[in-house]
């Protein structure tokens, strides 16, 4: 795969260009479906850009939406081509949250609310091991170390030299006290969490426990920005079996806002690595 394409960005893209010519010409998802004689939830899909669009599928969407440019059809066909090509992740075989993956790689910035654990960008390998053999104990011990090396490799985004993912990491204290994998596992990680801190483009903050009830009760969630003015923001919620992805603009303001009470909230950056700093020396008695 050439290194500039990123099939989820390019179905992402090619989707919101379909949806465009679908309202142009006023139809309805139902009414297009009806056309091409397939289910409304295809046409769904093909325009969330959570399924592969074939060049076939383009040439009957822009049929129907009487799409007479050649050079928009072809500027179209090709990302439909550039989207069913494979990134990285594809290489370690199904990976339940290859969307997130697929997005996170192609992302400016990322902004996460995490309560329970350290989040996956910042884990060592003794943590993910452990996170991650704990929260599947019915999968193959292959499969558990898929998705361990899968993380790692995601973290490549905070490390680059070149571009590296803008990271701001909003953890609840009660992943610094949550024992995983065993105390020196906990010292070793949060000294690394301190350590990557330290970038000028990660920001750590720490939600203590004396706020009480706050603004992310309900649980994770992570908000990823593009650079590119075509790609909305995203808001994504990770689940058991199925995750939800919302880039409504209502949507993505809610929890922006939502996010901003967390980060006020939060101990301060120096504030919060000195907690961290404090917790991991507990470890080492």
């Amino acid at each position: 795969m050439a290194s500039n394409v990123n099939p989820t960005v390019r179905r992402r893209r090619l989707g919101q260009e379909l949806r465009r010519l679908r309202e142009l010409k006023g139809m309805t998802a139902e009414e297009v479906a009806e056309r091409l004689l397939v289910s409304q939830s295809k046409i769904s899909r093909l325009e969330n850009g959570r399924r592969s669009i074939s060049q076939r599928d383009v040439r009957d969407l822009c049929g129907v939406y009487e799409v007479e440019d050649q050079r928009i059809v072809d500027s179209l066909m090709q990302m439909a081509k550039d989207s069913r090509q494979q990134g990285w992740w594809h290489a370690f075989g199904d990976i339940p949250y290859s969307v997130y993956i697929g997005l996170e790689t192609d992302a400016e910035s990322l902004r996460v609310y995490e309560p329970q654990i350290i989040t996956g960008l910042l884990q060592t390998r003794a943590y993910a091991e452990a996170i991650i053999r704990g929260g599947s104990p019915e999968s193959s011990e292959q499969d558990n170390d898929k998705r361990v090396e899968v993380r790692l490799r995601r973290q490549s985004r905070i490390t680059a030299e070149k571009d590296p993912l803008r990271l701001w990491v909003v953890l609840d204290e009660a992943s610094l006290h949550r024992v995983v994998g065993s105390r020196q596992v906990m010292r070793e990680q949060l000294e690394h969490v301190m350590e990557l801190s330290r970038l000028p483009h990660i920001t750590v903050q720490v939600l203590p426990f004396e706020v009480g009830a706050h603004a992310g009760i309900n649980g994770q969630y992570s908000i990823l920005e593009f650079a590119d003015a075509a790609d909305s923001s995203v808001v994504y919620i990770e689940g058991v079996t199925s995750d939800l992805y919302l880039e409504k603009p209502h949507d993505v303001q809610k929890y922006t806002v939502m996010y901003e009470h967390l980060r006020a909230q939060s101990l301060n950056v120096d504030q919060s690595r000195q907690l961290v700093e404090r917790i991991a020396k507990e470890y080492a008695r």
